[in-house]
Parts: structure tokens; C-alpha cells; sequence
């Protein structure tokens, strides 16, 4: 790549050639650069190792005024722009300015095209306008004064329309202008490739046959692998269209017999659509499987996680079948269907899926790439529900550098691992780096959401958190309501995010002893979990303890030991025997037995909440020290002084470096969601 740029190529196009610009996108990045070519000098510098990365931008910015940071920082940053022309793209005001925006940088000469619908030229007749291809700014070239000129322009094309150049030629053409070698070269060179792999399909196939009988195999083979390829190129093309045409159908309910006057709701519109998917699509696999992974996300967005996960697993399953345990489209579905077990804290099948996801991106895009991000971030945020912080700390970090460096600083996928990053800081009691990393992606989140959005009501949650164990009250709770305000604009009143949402402002109540409006908020919380997630979820299990405490600071110690142990019982059955949320819950209940003065079934509870904290937080951590000091007063109260002094001399010197920080008994808190993006 020309060393001072980023990209090798920057693809315009307008929305309605998406899946265009997907395939080229894909063939340019996987594209091998032949071995005898690599560092040869050519007009534009040595011949690179690999054409990737090449910047394909996903939006329409249908409401934007202008090109923005993020496209004008990609086009400065690409050695080379690939326009794909159609009419769409003729009349698209963005593919347009894009094309300015880039021959304004002096490289006009660098700009390549590839023809998929219409006619290059027909605006110069009236009657034939609506067919052109080609863009103003393509047609005409750049003037001194930086403005178009009158002067008509010869686009370098390739031509993908029926009867012209195939995807093999298309590919071959655009690759031979960017790198700046002749097409014989690359042509003679893809056939020496298939030479050789035939010759290799040729020598493996001829164990105990002739050699005439061995090339006969091989080409019978090469027959059937290239009409493979040929037809999934087809069903790629094909999908995008027939998803559209279904989703379409899906929603065009107009029989009286099946309506009877009624109102249709979504659910019976989804549930019928799932229907359909796995009973009229079992001819066309790759669209059934695209389709089963569209209803699962939508179905995942109602808190519908049953359904959601059935036919992600379907789709999953289809797609091994299809494409092989090593492709792009698995890790997908994977990490789809990672997502949907996250929400049902079924943590170690996510975790899983989440590897998988990030196993197949490493291996098929590189060491860097805004996928291979999103796999570590999800991964990440799965580790630190299972309260393995450490684990997550590196994973949180190298998403946000990689995000950093290839989309940007000011973008929500960096605001999302902030966000993350500032949590899991939190969860490992390094508060002095976690609060000011939450506010910097509460920040970044209202710069980017200038409407309510789910993005934003998490984090302003998740700073509310931080907040609360640091003393702030009330600058907590204005957030929890501001963000459930937010949710319930977005999500309605019935949905795990609404409970979430009470829960927090329960726990600011709580704080500001205002018991009987927590109380009823905690019952609220419950029972809408129950109904949404089940009889077990680690999010009724935190609502459990801190409805606990409230019982307790009204009086109720008996009812609130009874429900901290109905509390740590979910923890158990959810996210297994050893935990953070375990050994806080056992240190709580180990605290109200104390009170009560049964020491004797306080100190083995509170000895077992100090090994597994040690084990999962590390002995510097300041729950730690809560521990230790619950523990010294215990031996204090049985007359055993020396032990009591070292466990209180321990937990001094684990505060001293975190003086001011607190060492809080009640609940784990909210974690960030991952998602999305």
C-alpha cells in the first residue's frame, strides 16, 4: 500500500447496490497479491503484501448536511476510490460529493468504477437520462478553481452488467489499476493458480488409480467446485432481494378470514413469519438461514430470547452446512446467537459462540479489522458478567484501540468500549480510572444521540452506578430516571431494560432511606423479570439482594436473611458455585447473622466469601478489605484479638492506597449490553 495511506481503496455507492458493494468489498480484502509482484516498484509505489483494508462505508446519511468526520478522515486516508455506477448511484447526492470530496485531494487519476446497471453516457440525451450510471462528478473533470468543469472525463471502468465482464474479471480489472500492474499479468497468474490447485486436487486423488483416471477426478472436481462457487455467488446476489420481497410480504396482511376485524399484533406477524421461513424456504437454504437470523434479532430486540435463540441455532446450523466450519457467515451467526445467550445467562455456551466468532475473524480478516473488534468487546463484556475482570481488562483495551484506530475516536463503537472498559475498572475497585472513563463515554454517547436511544440510557445507568457507590446520591438517581424515562420511550413499559431501570432507582432510594418507594419499586423490578426471563436469572437474583437490604433497614432482619439466601441460591443455579455476586451475598448474610449474634454460622460463610474473593478479585482489591474488616469484628466478638488484628491490619493497608474509595456490601451492578454494535 502507498505507505502514507490507510486504505487501499475507498468504495461510493448508493444503498441500493449494497449488496455490490459487500461482494466487492470482500473480493478486494481476500484478494491474494501474487508472491513475484509483492514490493514491485509501480506508479503508485511498491506492490503491497495484501490489498486490505479497504473502507466501505455502511450508511446513506439520508438526513446528514454534509459528508462528516469519520467519511472525509476515510477518503483523505484511501490511496484509491472505487465508484459502483447504476442509476441509483447517478442520482445518489452522497456518492456525488464523495466523488468531489476525493478528486479535491488531487486524485482524480486514482478513481476506478464498476458498471452493475444502466448505461454510461445516456444523460446526454433527454429521453435516455434516467439510464445513466455515472455520476456528475464522474463525468466531468475537476477544474483548477476545485469546482467541475464542462471538460467530459473517460472513466476507468470494469462492466458487471449480464453478457459483460464475469465477478472473476470484474475483480482482476480493479485490483491490475490500483496495484498498477498489467491485467495479462494477473490473468496469466490466476490461471497458473488454478493450474496448480487442479494439479493438487489431481495428485491427491490418484492413489491407487492411473494417472489418466486421476486427471479425469481432479477435473470432474474442479468441474463441480467452480459450478459451487458460481452458485453461491448467485444465491449471494439473490438473497438480499428475496429477504426484502419476504420482510415485505410478511408485514402485507390483508385477509379478512385471517384478521376477522381484528388487530394483528407483532408477535403473531413474527411468529406466522418463522413459520413460513422453515416451512416454504427449504429449498433455498442460504436465504432460510439469513432469514432465521433476521427474525432472531428481531425476536431478541422484544426480550423474546426462546424463540430468538431456536432460530439463530437454526440458522447457525444451516450455515455449516453451507459454507464449512471456517467461514465469515458462521462467525456471524455465532456471534448472534452468543448475544441471545448472554440474555439468558446460559454464560458458557455464549462464551463459546463469542470464541468461535473471534477464532474465524482472526484467522479469516487478519489481525485487525472492526469485526475482529466487536468480537473482543462482546467476548469481554460476556467475562465480566462472569466476574472474571482480569480476564476481560486486555480484551476491553484492544477493542478500543482497534476501533480507535480504524473508525475513529468519535464514534458509538468507542463509546461502547469506554463504557465497558469504565465497568469492568469499577468491578476491579480501580474507581479513580472508572469514573472519569464513564463520563467520557456519557459524553461521547450525547454527542452522538441527540434523540433518546438505548446507547445512552445505558450508559447514563451505568455512570448512575458508579456514582451511587461513590456517595452520589443524587446525581445518580437523576440519571437512573433520566435513562428510564429514556427506555420506556424506546422499549415501552414491559421489558428487562424498564426492570433494570427500576431496580437502579430502587437502589438510590435505598440510599436516601426512602424504604417503602424502593420496596415497591424492587417488587415492580421482580416481577417483571419473572415474567420476561423466567424463574432464574442473574438479574432478579440482584434485585433479590437489594430488596434484602431494604427488609433489613426497615426492621425485617428475619425476611431479609430469607430472601439473601433465595438470592444466593439463583446466583448458584445461574452463573455456578464460585462468583463476585456469591462472595458479596455470602459476606451480606454472614453481616445480618452477626447482628444477630449467631457467630458461629456467620464465620464459616465469611471465611469461604474471603477465599473465593481472593481467588476471583485479588488480594488488593477493596472488597477484599470489606471482608477482612466483617472478619476482624467477628473475632473481636469470640475474643480472638491477634487474629482480629492482623484481618484488620490487612484490610488498613488494602484502604490506604484507595482512601476515599468505598468498599460496598449491596449489589453487583448493571452491566453494559453488547450488542450491538
Amino acid at each position: 500500500m502507498d505507505f502514507e495511506f490507510k486504505y487501499r481503496a475507498f468504495i461510493s455507492y448508493s444503498h441500493s447496490d449494497e449488496h455490490w458493494a459487500k461482494w466487492l468489498h470482500k473480493s478486494l480484502e481476500t484478494y491474494r497479491v501474487p508472491k513475484h509482484l509483492i514490493g514491485t516498484k509501480t506508479a503508485y509505489g511498491p506492490v503491497p503484501e495484501r490489498f486490505a483494508p479497504v473502507f466501505r462505508d455502511r450508511d446513506e446519511l439520508a438526513t446528514a448536511t454534509n459528508l462528516g468526520e469519520t467519511l472525509t478522515r476515510a477518503l483523505e486516508q484511501s490511496a484509491f476510490q472505487v465508484v459502483i455506477c447504476s442509476p441509483a448511484a447517478a442520482k445518489s447526492r452522497w456518492v456525488n460529493e464523495e466523488i468531489l470530496a476525493f478528486k479535491r485531494l488531487g486524485r482524480e487519476h486514482r478513481i476506478f468504477c464498476l458498471i452493475v446497471a444502466g448505461e454510461p453516457g445516456a444523460s446526454a440525451a433527454a429521453a435516455t437520462a434516467d439510464q445513466e450510471c455515472f455520476p456528475n462528478a464522474l463525468i466531468y473533470k475537476m477544474g483548477e478553481n476545485g469546482q467541475l468543469s464542462e471538460t467530459r472525463g473517460e472513466p476507468i471502468a470494469a462492466d458487471a452488467r449480464p453478457k459483460k465482464d464475469s465477478k472473476q474479471d470484474v475483480r482482476l480489472k480493479l485490483v491490475a489499476g490500483m496495484l498498477g500492474v498489467g491485467l495479462d499479468e494477473l490473468k496469466q497468474r490466476e490461471a497458473h493458480r488454478r493450474h496448480r490447485r487442479m494439479v493438487a486436487l489431481v495428485t491427491a486423488s490418484v492413489v491407487g488409480m492411473t494417472i489418466t483416471s486421476g486427471l479425469a477426478a481432479a477435473a470432474w472436481i474442479a468441474r463441480n467446485q467452480a459450478e459451487r462457487e458460481r452458485v453461491r455467488a448467485e444465491t449471494e446476489a439473490e438473497t438480499a432481494r428475496q429477504t426484502t420481497n419476504f420482510l415485505v410480504g410478511l408485514f402485507a396482511v390483508s385477509d379478512p378470514n385471517e384478521a376477522r376485524g381484528n388487530s394483528i399484533t407483532a408477535r403473531e406477524i413474527l411468529d406466522k413469519g418463522s413459520q413460513r421461513i422453515k416451512s416454504e424456504l427449504v429449498t433455498q437454504p442460504a436465504i432460510q438461514a439469513t432469514l432465521m437470523e433476521t427474525m432472531g434479532t428481531v425476536y431478541t430486540s422484544l426480550a423474546l430470547y426462546p424463540p430468538a435463540a431456536s432460530l439463530l441455532d437454526s440458522s447457525l446450523q444451516k450455515r455449516l452446512e453451507l459454507y464449512g466450519a471456517d467461514s465469515l457467515e458462521v462467525a456471524q451467526s455465532a456471534e448472534k446467537l452468543g448475544g441471545v445467550l448472554t440474555l439468558t445467562a446460559e454464560y458458557d455456551k455464549a462464551e463459546l459462540m463469542y470464541r468461535k466468532a473471534l477464532d474465524l475473524r482472526q484467522k479469516q480478516l487478519g489481525p485487525e479489522h472492526v469485526d475482529i473488534a466487536r468480537s473482543q468487546y462482546q467476548l469481554a463484556d460476556l467475562l465480566f458478567r462472569k466476574g472474571e475482570n482480569e480476564a476481560a481488562d486486555p480484551l476491553f483495551r484492544q477493542a478500543l484501540a482497534m476501533r480507535r484506530k480504524l473508525i475513529g475516536s468519535n464514534t458509538i463503537e468507542v463509546a461502547k468500549s469506554l463504557e465497558g472498559l469504565a465497568m469492568n475498572l469499577y468491578n476491579q475497585g480501580k474507581y479513580d480510572e472508572a469514573l472519569p472513563t464513564m463520563r467520557l463515554a456519557v459524553e461521547l454517547q450525547r454527542g452522538l444521540h441527540k434523540e433518546p436511544h438505548t446507547d445512552l440510557a445505558e450508559a447514563l445507568s451505568n455512570l448512575g452506578v458508579v456514582l451511587s457507590d461513590m456517595g452520589e446520591y443524587r446525581e445518580s438517581e437523576t440519571l437512573y430516571r433520566e435513562a428510564l424515562q429514556m427506555k420506556r420511550v424506546l422499549l415501552g413499559d414491559t421489558h428487562p431494560e424498564i426492570a433494570l431501570g427500576l431496580n437502579n432507582i430502587a437502589y438510590a432510594l435505598t440510599d436516601q432511606k426512602k424504604y417503602d418507594e424502593a420496596a415497591s419499586m424492587y417488587r415492580q423490578a421482580i416481577a417483571m423479570q419473572h415474567k420476561l426471563l423466567g424463574d432464574d436469572h442473574p438479574d432478579i437474583a440482584a434485585a433479590l439482594n437489594n430488596l434484602a437490604f431494604v427488609l433489613h433497614d426497615k426492621g425485617d432482619a428475619e425476611g431479609a436473611r430469607r430472601m439473601m439466601q433465595q438470592s444466593l441460591d439463583m446466583y448458584r443455579r445461574t452463573v455456578g458455585s464460585e462468583h463476585p455476586s456469591i462472595a458479596r451475598g455470602m459476606g451480606n448474610q454472614a453481616m445480618w447473622l452477626m447482628q444477630a449474634g449467631d457467630y458461629v454460622s456467620a464465620e464459616p460463610l465469611l471465611l469461604e466469601a474471603l477465599q473465593m474473593r481472593r481467588k476471583l478479585l485479588g488480594n488488593e482489591h477493596t472488597d477484599v478489605a470489606g471482608t477482612l474488616t466483617l472478619l476482624a469484628s467477628l473475632l473481636v466478638e469470640t475474643g480472638r484479638f491477634e487474629e482480629a488484628r492482623s484481618a484488620a491490619a490487612e484490610a488498613r493497608a488494602i484502604c490506604l492506597p484507595a482512601l476515599g474509595r468505598p468498599t460496598g456490601a449491596r449489589r453487583p451492578p448493571p452491566v453494559p449490553k453488547g450488542q450491538h454494535w
